[in-house]
């Protein structure tokens, strides 16, 4: 039996018929990023919308210092887009920068349309994607208030675990608000606990 195409397995919860599945699917186009690429710069606009197949993929932004800070990462069976630049087509205050060489699907703008027009389980599909991207956001920046630098990695090691063997400790210092040194710290304490 022919391995499932990882974008059936990612919208296998859309409740697309097969019909339908099989359109979706043949409007996506297979790309490829080396380490280092950039899939989207800051001053451009989202043109596609991505669904990564293998590698690790980070989005940051520069802040008025000029240090990257570290917005998202993105894996295996993710979605990768900048909603409101893929939407509302501004340009993007992020960065997306592929962390490995990565395999990715996109969908163009105009495609993504008229499946969102044509197809009732699409739209429900990608309406569902967005108000679960919306939660984590809010998730993220409420703990970023509450919860202590160690509560914030626990949980991040909770969440993706991959991202600790294959993700540098700078992007993910970064990403928890805290510096190298602290996270350097926080790991100590927990491989004594």
């Amino acid at each position: 039996m022919a391995e499932q195409h990882i974008l059936q397995k990612i919208l296998k919860n859309d409740n697309l018929t097969a019909e339908e599945l099989a359109s979706v699917v043949s409007q996506f186009a297979q790309v490829t990023f080396n380490k280092n690429e950039y899939i989207l710069q800051a001053g451009e606009v989202a043109h596609y919308y991505y669904f990564v197949e293998s590698g690790f993929v980070r989005s940051y932004a520069v802040d008025t210092d000029g240090n990257d800070i570290t917005t998202g990462f993105f894996t295996k069976a993710q979605i990768l887009i900048d909603w409101p630049s893929f939407f509302l087509k501004n340009p993007t205050k992020e960065h997306y920068q592929a962390l490995t060489d990565c395999v990715v699907w996109r969908l163009g703008f105009d495609e993504f349309q008229r499946l969102f027009h044509s197809i009732e389980a699409f739209r429900e599909g990608g309406r569902s994607r967005l108000v679960g991207s919306y939660f984590a956001l809010k998730r993220r920046s409420t703990a970023m208030i509450t919860d202590s630098a160690k509560e914030r990695y626990l949980q991040l090691v909770k969440e993706s675990p991959e991202l600790i063997h294959n993700v540098s400790l700078k992007h993910i210092a970064t990403y928890l608000g805290i510096t190298d040194t602290s996270l350097s710290r926080i790991r100590k304490e927990i491989a004594k606990e």
